[in-house]
């Protein structure tokens, strides 16, 4: 699953990667994205010719016939096997496809009464791009991440992982057809370039933020059970 992650590049230098005019509402970094925050995603818009744009939304999928917002925040994920038949995604997984830009996200393993936090991101610091789906409640865009089965060793800190998509695949996913082969997941050798690594219990508080949420913890971290 993806429940927190970091999203911290600048509006201007997410525009630039994304080839998208930036309407977002000044949104900051962001090293500890928890479910319900504005998060930035990249979507087409038909008020801007069908362009990509850079958007503010909540993350926590509402669908349009839900009584009010309290459900979203169990919506943060969509399943890809499923996205397509469910009642609250399919819709959006028909015509409301999006990007959302992550530097990283987090998982927890218990080792014996403790909870170990690791933060995955690519080795060579690029740029994530979780397949998104997104919706309006009311006059409020909403958005989830699509996961998938978690493989290449990364299933040693859960069993799930975001969907993530290449910059050739970007096209595609916002504007193709929805097709079972959209959702097709990272090659082996594009996950082999995810690195995870421990980091310190400081990010489990949603009110913590800062750079410091990705270094080393401060004490050896347990991994003798993972690696």
């Amino acid at each position: 699953m993806c429940g927190r992650y970091a999203t911290t590049r600048s509006e201007a230098d997410l525009s630039d990667l994304f080839d998208a005019v930036d309407v977002t509402e000044g949104l900051g970094p962001s090293w500890n994205v928890a479910p319900t925050d504005p998060v930035p995603v990249i979507r087409v818009s038909a008020s801007h010719d069908d362009k990509r744009v850079l958007d503010t939304v909540r993350w926590g999928l509402v669908p349009p016939w839900a009584k009010d917002l309290r459900g979203g925040a169990k919506m943060i994920n969509a399943r890809a096997e499923t996205v397509a038949t469910s009642r609250a995604f399919a819709p959006s997984f028909a015509r409301r496809r999006c990007l959302v830009p992550a530097d990283g996200w987090f998982e927890w393993v218990r080792t014996g009464k403790e909870r170990q936090a690791f933060y995955l991101t690519p080795a060579d610091g690029s740029v994530l791009a979780f397949a998104g789906i997104w919706s309006v409640w009311e006059s409020l865009k909403t958005c989830s991440v699509l996961t998938t089965a978690a493989r290449g060793g990364l299933e040693r800190v859960h069993d799930r992982m975001p969907l993530i998509l290449p910059p050739d695949r970007w096209a595609e996913w916002l504007t193709g057809d929805p097709v079972e082969e959209l959702l097709h997941p990272m090659t082996d050798r594009e996950l082999a370039a995810i690195d995870m690594r421990p980091v310190g219990p400081a990010v489990g508080n949603v009110r913590n933020n800062g750079p410091h949420l990705i270094e080393p913890p401060s004490t050896p971290a347990v991994e003798a059970t993972l690696f």
